[in-house]
């Protein structure tokens, strides 16, 4: 794993667990109670499961997408699926909204706003992040870390972005021929 600097912040997977972990233990100090978690797929994906999981509530995705350009590093328009998955009745009540980083804020804010403008039936709404930048012009009410220098977040399940099939065949072959030779 490379160093972390001012510029760029490597997470390994066990980092990356502790660190939602950590949060949810935050969430749960502060007292705060929720209904539903809504995470903002994808990044608030992994986060959203382990916060449903762990404080028993249902879990609600919205998929959104603003980061595409150049391998996901330049930041276009903000994309709002048209609904939100969900196994039973519609997003209501308190609700926490999870996601794994708020970078500029704009976000984390257009989905705050779509959601108050489409879901009367939301009375509370709070927001929990692992990282906070800086530079966002948002702050969560829940993170683990502020982020003062604005670097990149190097998370772990980027690997599988430049992944596709047969590198991933070539890989698994080459970690099984390895296993067979101790």
């Amino acid at each position: 794993m490379p160093v972390s600097s001012d510029k760029d912040l490597w997470v390994s997977w066990d980092e990356y667990h502790r660190a939602i972990e950590t949060l949810a233990l935050r969430v749960h100090e502060s007292g705060w109670k929720f209904d539903q978690v809504l995470c903002l797929a994808r990044g608030g994906l992994r986060p959203g499961d382990v916060f449903s999981r762990i404080f028993n509530v249902p879990l609600a995705i919205l998929s959104v997408s603003s980061y595409r350009e150049e391998a996901g590093t330049v930041q276009g328009d903000l994309d709002i699926a048209k609904h939100i998955t969900l196994t039973k009745g519609s997003l209501s009540g308190k609700i926490l909204l999870v996601d794994d980083l708020v970078d500029s804020g704009v976000t984390l804010a257009g989905i705050q706003d779509h959601l108050r403008s489409h879901f009367p039936a939301v009375t509370d709404l709070k927001t929990a992040v692992i990282w906070y930048k800086a530079c966002s012009t948002v702050r969560p009410d829940f993170y683990l870390e502020y982020l003062d220098a604005n670097p990149w977040i190097h998370q772990p399940f980027e690997e599988y972005d430049s992944l596709g099939p047969h590198q991933l065949a070539v890989r698994l072959k080459k970690n099984e021929s390895s296993e067979d030779s101790v």
